[in-house]
């Protein structure tokens, strides 16, 4: 997943994964970042003019988490995420709707039913190349669609990095019982 770009050390869990990444930034300044570099794509400005190298940051970090989700996807059998509370601030969702609130592993399973990790990389890869040049860019292919996945991506792992996780037991195991 190549964490060693921004995390100390290679993180092979993803779950451990989940919480270095929100560790190192928080969902704040992801969303924040994504969104300015989402808005330099149509311009002829380079995003972040100051400090571009934080935008190899953000990409490095991303790419990694992007990795790290689609991860998920082969855990969400044996694993669920703990039960959301009774009654929760329609703000704590974010972009996920109840179903998604409820079981975040829905979101990931959708975003990668929808695009592939190499085209969710490619995303990545573009977006900040194009947010970094002084040019302005036509593209024939649709930015917002894995734009609005991974926002929600980032929505679904803030909510596992929150609740915690927990086995499910086996269900040969429950039915002994």
């Amino acid at each position: 997943m190549e964490t060693n770009f921004w995390a100390i050390d290679e993180i092979v869990d993803p779950f451990k994964l989940i919480n270095a990444f929100f560790n190192y930034c928080t969902i704040d300044i992801y969303k924040s970042t994504l969104s300015e570099i989402m808005l330099y794509v149509n311009k002829a400005e380079v995003c972040n003019k100051e400090r571009p190298g934080d935008l190899f940051d953000f990409h490095a970090a991303v790419r990694s988490f992007i990795r790290g989700v689609y991860l998920l996807n082969f855990k969400a059998k044996r694993w669920e995420v703990k039960k959301a509370p009774k009654d929760w601030q329609i703000l704590s969702q974010g972009s996920l709707n109840k179903e998604e609130y409820q079981n975040p592993f829905l979101v990931f399973e959708k975003a990668f039913e929808c695009k592939t990790l190499e085209e969710y990389e490619f995303f990545l890869n573009e977006i900040v190349h194009v947010s970094l040049s002084p040019y302005k860019e036509q593209f024939d292919y649709d930015l917002i669609t894995p734009h609005i996945h991974l926002v929600k991506m980032l929505d679904a792992a803030q909510i596992i990095n929150e609740r915690g996780i927990k086995k499910i037991k086996n269900k040969v195991n429950k039915n002994r019982e």
